[in-house]
């Protein structure tokens, strides 16, 4: 693992989701960019003193030379996104798999270098846009392009928070002060957070790509550096239309990510705030709620359900389906074998088209054009 110490928040997720299915175990760590925090991190954690490392380049390095089977198999990085690109180029370089937070890198430039890295090496890259492990996701997905809902002709995905309605970040509070901060973050703010997440949420459930976008872009807590907030019109590649909205400065929400998909025979609606039901409409039926274990699913829904009927999985679990597909996935390169397609995780592709949704959408938010072409 690079990063994820102590006061981080994100590596103790990903550090719970990869250990759920057993598969994975961490075995090394540059937890800080700090070697003493890092040490110190690796104690809290159980990890052998002589496998802490005091940065990624040492870690890469040392893990290279030990015996395979003792040696690292994979790197997951879980820094802030100006320390995606350079751990991940290097894992990759030097022949390591790589698991990554999104955005998969900082600038534009940086992610298409690591698409054509991960072509050229063949390695396994997921970046871990964790929605999409959900399993009424991918039953909504498998609805869409099986044709339930007839041609797709309009989306609409939402991601409101409201944890950033005050300048926060003024407060020394860590994970305010990086995603606000434009030399760690980057270009965007909410959007890049969080709007990248109902992005890839829209494409990935309807199969759709985005083809051009109307931005509003705003921040609205005065003194900000990064937006807090926005509000997208989009074309798909199929002709359908959508909106997009993201916002951190919506008072009193907690995680509201939610998407209907509408089309010419019917229409789905999911929250993540309420993760095992599916909401369908049609055309000429009543409205019909799905659930895991109760009402019959797709083999993609089924793969990644863990516990009986009325037991909620939620956001580790989502996680862990993404830590456990990646794991089998790598499993069945050492064997040979092909991995099973329902398993599926977002990949570096994913990731890109990800960074050319922050590029474009700061570029709309910024231009009196109409339309800027994605």
């Amino acid at each position: 693992m690079v990063g994820g110490g102590r006061g981080a928040f994100i590596g103790g997720v990903h550090r719970i989701g990869a250990a759920i299915d057993g598969h994975i175990e961490l075995v090394c760590g540059a937890f800080s960019s700090d070697p003493e925090r890092s040490r110190l991190s690796g104690e809290d954690l159980y990890v052998p003193a002589n496998r802490v490392y005091g940065s990624y380049q040492e870690m890469i390095e040392k893990e290279k030379l030990l015996p395979e089977g003792e040696r690292m198999d994979f790197v997951s990085i879980v820094t802030p996104n100006h320390v995606h690109f350079g751990p991940a180029k290097m894992a990759l370089e030097n022949g390591f798999h790589v698991v990554c937070d999104k955005p998969l890198a900082f600038t534009m430039e940086e992610a298409l270098e690591l698409e054509a890295l991960v072509k050229k090496t063949g390695l396994i890259f997921a970046l871990t846009h964790n929605y999409t492990g959900y399993p009424m996701v991918k039953q909504a997905r498998a609805m869409v392009r099986s044709g339930e809902l007839g041609k797709i002709r309009k989306v609409v995905v939402e991601y409101p928070q409201g944890w950033l309605s005050k300048k926060e970040e003024d407060n020394n509070y860590k994970q305010a002060i990086w995603r606000t901060d434009p030399t760690q973050s980057g270009i965007a703010g909410a959007m890049g957070d969080i709007g990248t997440h109902a992005e890839n949420l829209a494409e990935y459930v309807t199969g759709l790509q985005i083809t051009e976008m109307c931005a509003d872009i705003s921040i609205f807590v005065e003194g900000r550096l990064l937006d807090d907030d926005g509000n997208v019109l989009l074309h798909f590649d199929n002709g359908a239309k959508g909106i997009l909205h993201a916002s951190q400065i919506s008072a009193g929400e907690e995680n509201g990510l939610n998407i209907r998909v509408y089309g010419e025979k019917g229409g789905l609606y999911w929250r993540q705030e309420e993760p095992n039901t599916l909401l369908v409409s049609r055309l000429d039926k009543p409205k019909e709620i799905y659930r895991p274990k109760i009402t019959p699913l797709s083999p993609e829904a089924n793969a990644h359900i863990r516990v009986p009927a009325g037991h909620p999985e939620g956001y580790l679990e989502a996680f862990a389906n993404i830590y456990r597909n990646f794991a089998l996935a790598v499993q069945a390169r050492m064997a040979g074998e092909a991995p099973d397609p329902l398993l599926d995780f977002p990949t570096v592709s994913d990731g890109v088209r990800g960074m050319r949704f922050i590029e474009k959408v700061i570029e709309s938010g910024k231009s009196t054009a109409k339309w800027v072409k994605f």
